[in-house]
């Protein structure tokens, strides 16, 4: 796997040649493990690989090795889709400039994990809605949930999730289609999940995946005393007075769940 550099590492690397240091320990994948580099005064090695120091380099900004030189973790394909370093270790994304992930006061992957308790995933197959970084996933997994069936329609994010390392792996429990849940939706089996998890893009980018017609087929897909939690956050509320939350919680009635505020989102039941 490639070496994940942040300017935290750059500046680490730099400070060891500087220094005239023979090694460093230091993460290249993003603080998952500790790993030692050797240091030479043009270049660095690790795993028997050489390495150049860089010219510069950028904050909020996750470089890997590809074409000899070390490159964002970016892509730009209907928008620009960039991989972004946190506090915790695990990183965040944007989508053109807008951050996906909580992180200011939690780490996303902490934040994933209370999410994902609410549905009580052990045993159950989860239908995981809008799979970004595949987070909701990897905890539904560390939480023995018999399936995951995960969607992603942006193949930008889900190269950033083959570059991440705390992005899980597909495997016999884990499932990752690229597609559209919204028009795939039609094709999964009535009561056939056991939760759902649905962490949508903002409203404005993707409104019907809040539409009265998805939340009717969530309805139809999961199984009576089924959960979902819904993501909604709090877009709007302070610029317009809107209840994202609210909205979301109605159209769930409507649909055929009890639902009520949890968070930063919603926690529903099938009735």
């Amino acid at each position: 796997m490639s070496p994940l550099l942040t300017s935290e590492v750059f500046a680490l690397l730099e400070k060891a040649r500087r220094t005239a240091s023979s090694a460093v320990q230091c993460s290249l994948d993003l603080q998952r493990s500790i790993t030692r580099v050797e240091i030479f005064s043009d270049h660095w090695k690790w795993n028997g690989a050489a390495f150049p120091f860089p010219e510069s380099y950028k904050e909020r900004t996750i470089y890997h090795w590809s074409d000899q030189s070390f490159q964002p973790v970016a892509r730009y394909g209907t928008s620009l889709v960039k991989l972004i370093p946190t506090n915790w270790g695990p990183p965040t994304f944007e989508m053109d400039g807008i951050k996906m992930l909580p992180t200011a006061r939690i780490s996303p992957y902490v934040d994933a994990q209370h999410k994902v308790e609410l549905i009580e995933p052990r045993g159950k197959v989860i239908l995981d809605c809008c799979a970004g970084l595949g987070y909701f996933a990897a905890w539904c997994i560390r939480e023995r949930a018999a399936e995951v069936r995960s969607f992603e329609i942006n193949a930008d994010v889900i190269w950033l999730r083959e570059m991440n390392p705390w992005s899980p792996r597909p495997d016999s429990s884990l499932t990752l289609t690229h597609g559209d849940v919204y028009q795939t939706i039609a094709a999964v089996p009535s009561r056939s999940i056991d939760a759902v998890l649905h962490d949508p893009p903002r409203f404005a980018l993707a409104g019907e995946l809040y539409s009265q017609t998805f939340y009717d087929q969530l309805a139809r897909v999961l199984k009576r005393k089924g959960r979902l939690f819904h993501y909604t956050g709090s877009p709007n509320k302070l610029a317009r007075g809107r209840e994202l939350a609210n909205e979301v919680a109605h159209r769930l009635k409507i649909a055929g769940f009890e639902a009520s505020r949890v968070g930063d989102g919603i926690l529903a039941v099938r009735t």
